[in-house]
């Protein structure tokens, strides 16, 4: 058979002792039970066999590796006229354009020439190398046969955007299981046994099919006992070193943790909680091309030290953690019979009472302020309660990065300094850029760890001060109620690589979680650090932290209890992972579980762009693949209508609220082409207040009676997309871009009064709130709020976010916004 001629020399390639029993220590296994959520396989595994919890995978020593040296000098492929100089093919491994796609199918867009060859190696010690003696280093060499067939239909479906790679096939009995615990390369060579081409491989593929596990993952408390699981199938070795508190210097212990098909666990005694830990993982990372020792925390982390620097022990079950009452939460939960009720109003914790006199200093900009009844703040939110107000939604509240945790450590500008310049001054913006990475503003759309809440916003971003106090904030909107409803940042986190303090999931098992170009490097469409919902375990991880802040399912008790999910980025995720989140979280149930998960409302960004764009790496939650899902997206379209242009326009484009032809602003002096586009806006505002519905007939601007699906954009686009009114997100503003009364006075004319810009503001917000659809409003769009016309203030401190509930002040003219984002209009 082909596959006979894989063995380098005539030594055995593998020598593969019978499986052993794991030793009967901390690690004594198996686990105990305990209720775990099932998920799907994925579409490219293969046998439901490989995902149990079962088989110790071979260790690394207990190959038998071949020592002579493969000679190969450098000609190419690469360049038919010339060949490669050697650096230019030891270049070739700083890449990954090859893919490990099931057990036995490597995917590689490489050329064999005639009677070429394709080799797979393998270097435990990461010591691969070329020189003009050949390939150096290997421990294993593995002939590759081409299939002519191509990949497979599975393959193909998972990975669309390699779809016409050729198809390398290892031979079926390979145990390749300790292979992807090493530096990999695969090579072509020529008839001549010259090397023409080389590079590293992106192992995704094969990992969700050897290694898609639905056990338990985390850290889990008995009675007892602490047990560990950690999923690392590519590590060599996991060590956990535990700390007697969150500063100490040195480990009071360091254990080595045991593997079994790529999960690495240990048990531990109950006085472990309370005391913090963090894996020690020594793996190979492509980005450096070694085997490196990263510290990282648990991905499944429920506490952490101040600044994510370890991982707390805590048992959200703990009657400790749980606020008076909390365990009833569940039966006093404001009602909302349908998710046509909803009404949802966006809102930043800090800016909630950062500005706030009538909250006590140790309380502003916390989770605590929310539990205050006498504030102008909490006042406030029982009037939009009383009006109609169903759900808030916080912008991030999980452990984020550009925020310090202690406050101790924020340098800030005095705010009486600030107040004695001009209103069109540049020097407030001077002062609070200067500053702007060490303050205690940023709105937290760079993800550390998911599953923990932030800690800035804490008493004491140590130990559970900062579990108990959000459970506060939860029950106290509840109270007042408020459903509560998170922004989760799923597609994309803040770190990578092995050494960065922010990254985790990429020190445990490089080059999965972060989804990568066809070069192997990591895609940053999303701003930075894409993540990868098409591979199993980052869904999985997705969908078990959604659950995590819904109900708690290890142990059954309430960590939050929220009531719906914001997605950033939606698009960016797969619809599959959208759909199993909502299948998941609708099938709990009061009675089981102590939550209605089907009262649980789902929606976010459904924008289509980057490598996701047209279903690039699979069918992904964009507006127009959502529909029938009952998943909800903001409508675009709507808002660029309302208010003219689209927020990368030009900022005096106008638009039908304020004076689009009717009261030109000077911008444009075409009068036909005005008419024209406000008679077209008016058919887009029709629509999205039937709720962007597919089916909606209208009577259009021509006189033509049309669905809305035939009603286009500027560029062709249909403007309606839903099947159902709580599939449309309708808005004029939100957090991104300037605030709804900075738009309208940018684009009215300048004559236009004050009196007449309120009246347009009220207009705008009164359209979102008498349409079809979930209406959404941004925080201070009932009171005039200002940023002061900061396009972007994400990271302007709270002098440019200022939200005051007092009524004292909407914020406008408090200086010229920063420079960054906003220089180009500063003449405007």
């Amino acid at each position: 058979m082909w596959w006979a001629m894989s063995l380098l020399s005539s030594s055995p390639l593998l020598h593969i002792p019978s499986s052993t029993p794991p030793p009967t220590s901390r690690g004594s296994f198996p686990p105990p039970p305990r209720p775990t959520i099932s998920y799907p396989p994925p579409s490219s595994s293969s046998s439901p066999e490989r995902r149990r919890f079962i088989s110790k995978v071979k260790p690394l020593h207990s190959l038998t590796f071949p020592t002579h040296p493969i000679r190969c000098c450098s000609t190419s492929s690469m360049s038919s006229q010339a060949s490669p100089s050697t650096s230019q093919v030891q270049d070739c491994l700083l890449y990954s354009r090859a893919y490990w796609v099931t057990e036995s199918v490597i995917a590689w867009n490489v050329d064999v020439l005639g009677n070429g060859s394709c080799y797979l190696f393998a270097s435990k010690g990461a010591a691969l190398s070329f020189s003009d003696d050949g390939i150096q280093g290997q421990d294993v060499k593995i002939k590759l046969e081409e299939d002519n067939y191509g990949l497979p239909a599975k393959v193909i479906e998972k990975f669309p955007h390699i779809r016409d790679y050729r198809a390398f096939r290892l031979r079926p009995s390979l145990d390749v299981k300790p292979l992807l615990k090493c530096q990999l390369a695969v090579a072509t060579f020529n008839s001549d046994g010259n090397c023409s081409d080389a590079t590293g491989l992106q192992l995704p593929g094969v990992l969700d099919e050897l290694f898609s596990y639905s056990g338990p993952l985390g850290a889990l408390y008995s009675n007892e006992a602490v047990s560990l699981f950690l999923w690392a199938p590519t590590a060599q070795e996991v060590q956990v070193c535990i700390y007697r508190d969150g500063s100490a210097d040195n480990p009071q212990e360091i254990i080595r943790l045991e593997e079994y098909n790529g999960v690495w666990s240990t048990k531990g005694p109950k006085g472990w909680e309370g005391c913090y830990y963090v894996y020690e993982v020594s793996v190979y990372h492509p980005s450096t091309q070694k085997i490196e020792k990263c510290y990282a925390n648990d991905p499944y982390a429920r506490g952490l030290s101040s600044d994510a620097q370890r991982t707390l022990f805590v048992n959200l079950g703990s009657d400790t953690l749980k606020p008076e009452g909390w365990d009833k939460l569940a039966h006093q939960k404001p009602d909302v019979l349908s998710f046509s009720d909803i009404s949802i109003y966006e809102l930043h914790i800090r800016d909630f009472s950062a500005s706030d006199h009538t909250v006590e200093p140790k309380s502003r900009g916390g989770y605590l302020a929310f539990t205050l009844q006498d504030s102008a703040g909490v006042h406030h939110l029982k009037k939009l309660s009383n009006a109609g107000i169903s759900h808030i939604h916080l912008l991030p509240t999980f452990q984020f990065a550009g925020v310090d945790d202690k406050k101790e450590n924020w340098n800030c500008v005095d705010g009486e300094t600030l107040k004695k310049f001009p209103p069109d001054s540049a020097q407030q913006q001077a002062l609070i850029t200067a500053v702007q990475n060490d303050d205690g503003y940023n709105w937290g759309y760079n993800p550390v760890l998911w599953g923990v809440p932030k800690g800035s916003y804490a008493s004491n971003p140590n130990g559970s001060c900062r579990i108990i106090e959000f459970r506060k904030m939860v029950q106290a909107l509840n109270h007042i109620g408020l459903r509560v409803v998170l922004d989760v940042v799923y597609n994309h986190l803040h770190g990578s690589g092995p050494f960065d303090e922010n990254s985790v999931l990429d020190k445990i098992v490089p080059g999965y979680y972060l989804r990568r170009n066809t070069d192997g490097f990591i895609e940053n469409s999303t701003c930075v650090n894409n993540t990868a919902s098409e591979h199993f375990m980052v869904e999985r991880l997705i969908i078990d932290d959604l659950l995590h802040w819904t109900v708690d399912y290890k142990s059954y008790d309430f960590f939050v209890q929220v009531d719906g999910f914001r997605f950033d980025l939606m698009g960016h995720l797969m619809k599959r992972t959208m759909m199993r989140t909502k299948d998941v979280l609708s099938s709990l149930t009061t009675e089981q579980d102590g939550v209605d998960g089907s009262s649980v409302y789902l929606y976010g960004e459904g924008w289509d762009f980057g490598e996701v764009a047209k279903n690039g790496r699979g069918v992904n939650a964009s507006q127009f693949n959502l529909p029938g899902t009952g998943i909800g997206s903001f409508n675009d379209r709507i808002r660029d209508a309302i208010l003219g242009g689209s927020p990368f326009g030009h900022p005096l484009q106008q638009g039908f609220v304020n004076g689009l032809f009717l009261q030109p602003n000077g911008h444009n002096q075409d009068t036909a082409t005005e008419r024209l586009m406000l008679a077209v806006s008016k058919d887009h505002i029709q629509v999205g207040m039937a709720a962007n519905l597919r089916d909606f007939v209208l009577t259009d601007c021509e006189g033509k009676e049309v669905k809305g699906s035939e009603v286009l954009t500027h560029d062709g686009v249909p403007v309606a997309y839903a099947s159902c009114p709580t599939e449309t997100v309708n808005y004029v503003s939100a957090h991104d871009n300037e605030t709804l009364f900075d738009i309208v006075s940018l684009k009215t004319p300048i004559g236009i009064s004050v009196d007449e810009r309120c009246r347009i503001n009220h207009l705008a917000t009164s359209i979102i709130a008498l349409s079809q659809g979930i209406p959404f409003f941004h925080s201070g769009d009932e009171m005039l709020r200002s940023k002061s016309l900061d396009r972007d203030s994400y990271n302007s401190g709270d002098w440019f976010n200022r939200l005051d509930l007092t009524f004292s002040s909407n914020n406008w003219g408090v200086g010229l916004p920063p420079e960054e984002k906003n220089g180009k209009n500063w003449p405007l």
